[in-house]
């Protein structure tokens, strides 16, 4: 009993960071005027916590480690609850923007020691791979329900009403987590962190990362791209330099050498690349193409979350029967297969049930490939390096996530020529041809992990 509550708490810790990331897109335009944003402006009430999420990552993964999973966990939901509520009662754009940040930062505390908790309490094998389908099925479900919960709060309560919402739900699972979880070991000897490994990677993918949200707005030749691109390369090249001379490196070099690792980060980087991207030209597309309400995208968005949902638990049976990699394979053709049936399905006047078999089988492809893949990241990572590890797969998430929207905007942006109205369409369409292709293209790189995970 107590095993099934913690892992509920794990579940909904992970439903309150994927609600968090994508509940607010509804509500933007009534952010925009009740706190005065500019169009510009307004996009970094999405960029800052996608930034600060990606940046701080690792530094999240590390610190479960070495302060304890635990009390990174209830930390974690404490700045969750604390900063929603100063959201909600934000009466300026800056203090919202800065909030933003601060629940990325928060974000990047939560994810890794949530999934290091999971990896550490649940053995190897079907206990850990049923706990990850699960876990998985909360976070896709939270990715796609945000749009409707987002729709439903903001027509019923106002856009305040998107960050109230977590407050309770974040106190209550640092409070469940203090009760439930194991207790963090005795600190034995001393524990030296890496602060100048931490300040350089931190910074530098940071800085990565915002230069991949921000060069697409002001130009990749701006002066501020290009300067933010530079300093980047200059802070992650020191990180590498400090991290081969630290004598307790925030990222072990021992762990470059877990192949599973290595590959599930790459895996993991073309998921969210392709399928992570998917949610930006559907909203474009059913609001803008074909001008769908906020509620009504929301409800658009129903079938993707059930139909991910099932993906996770088909994956983790999948696991069991064929191992990590076929499984894989499997659900990167699967999603494949259903971007390239969507994208022929996206037309200007075409009816909702015509995109139903291509939304089902990416929805299907989806769930699988994101309990596989984390199951692979798991395997055969020792104890003490599980947070870490957690946190070198999941800014792999971000930062792939980054690359690929941006990628996918400019070849949309690039095609879509003629009339307004029919250049986005085109663009949305190139954009679900590409996703597809870089699907298939990433069913190589399932090869590389190891042939067998614990069944």
């Amino acid at each position: 009993m107590r095993a099934r509550l913690s892992l509920l708490v794990l579940a909904l810790a992970q439903l309150v960071i994927a609600l968090d990331y994508n509940i607010v897109y509804v509500a933007l335009p009534d952010i925009g005027a009740g706190l005065g944003f500019s169009a510009h402006d307004l996009q970094w009430v999405v960029s800052a916590y996608v930034v600060t999420t990606g940046g701080f990552l690792l530094l999240g993964g590390r610190t479960a480690d070495l302060l304890g999973r635990r009390r990174t966990f209830v930390a974690a939901a404490l700045v969750y609850a604390g900063s929603s509520l100063v959201g909600g009662l934000s009466q300026s754009a800056g203090t919202l923007v800065v909030v933003r940040a601060v629940q990325g930062i928060g974000g990047s505390l939560l994810f890794p020691a949530t999934l290091s908790l999971i990896n550490t309490i649940y053995e190897e094998g079907p206990a850990r791979n049923r706990a990850l389908a699960v876990w998985g099925a909360a976070g896709a479900g939270g990715l796609c329900f945000g749009s409707l919960l987002g729709g439903v709060l903001v027509d019923a309560f106002g856009w305040p009403s998107v960050f109230f919402v977590n407050v309770p739900v974040a106190a209550a699972i640092a409070w469940a987590g203090r009760n439930l979880f194991p207790a963090d070991g005795p600190r034995t000897g001393v524990r030296h962190f890496d602060v100048a490994g931490a300040l350089a990677g931190t910074g530098g993918i940071t800085l990565l990362v915002f230069v991949l949200v921000h060069a697409p707005e002001a130009g990749w030749t701006s002066t501020s791209a290009l300067l933010g691109g530079v300093l980047a390369a200059a802070l992650l090249t020191l990180f590498a330099v400090v991290e081969t001379r630290s004598r307790d490196p925030l990222v072990p070099a021992r762990l470059f050498a877990h192949r599973s690792l290595v590959a599930a980060m790459a895996v993991t980087a073309l998921y969210s690349a392709t399928f992570s991207s998917l949610p930006y030209f559907l909203t474009l597309y059913f609001q803008t193409v074909r001008g769908y309400s906020a509620f009504a995208t929301g409800l658009a968005f129903l079938v993707p979350a059930v139909v991910t949902a099932l993906g996770t638990q088909a994956g983790e049976r999948a696991v069991a029967a064929v191992g990590v990699r076929r499984m894989l394979v499997g659900g990167l053709v699967c999603g494949a297969a259903g971007a390239a049936a969507l994208g022929a399905a996206l037309t200007s006047d075409g009816s909702y049930g015509l995109l139903l078999p291509g939304i089902v089988l990416l929805g299907l492809g989806q769930g699988a490939a994101w309990t596989g893949m984390w199951i692979a990241a798991a395997s055969g990572v020792a104890s003490e390096d599980q947070g870490v590890a957690s946190g070198m797969a999941s800014t792999s998430l971000q930062v792939g996530g980054a690359v690929g929207l941006a990628l996918l905007v400019a070849l949309a942006g690039g095609i879509g020529q003629g009339a307004p109205d029919d250049a986005l369409l085109t663009g949305i369409r190139a954009a679900v041809f590409a996703i597809a292709a870089g699907l298939g293209c990433g069913i190589p790189l399932t090869l590389t992990l190891r042939s067998t995970v614990t069944a």
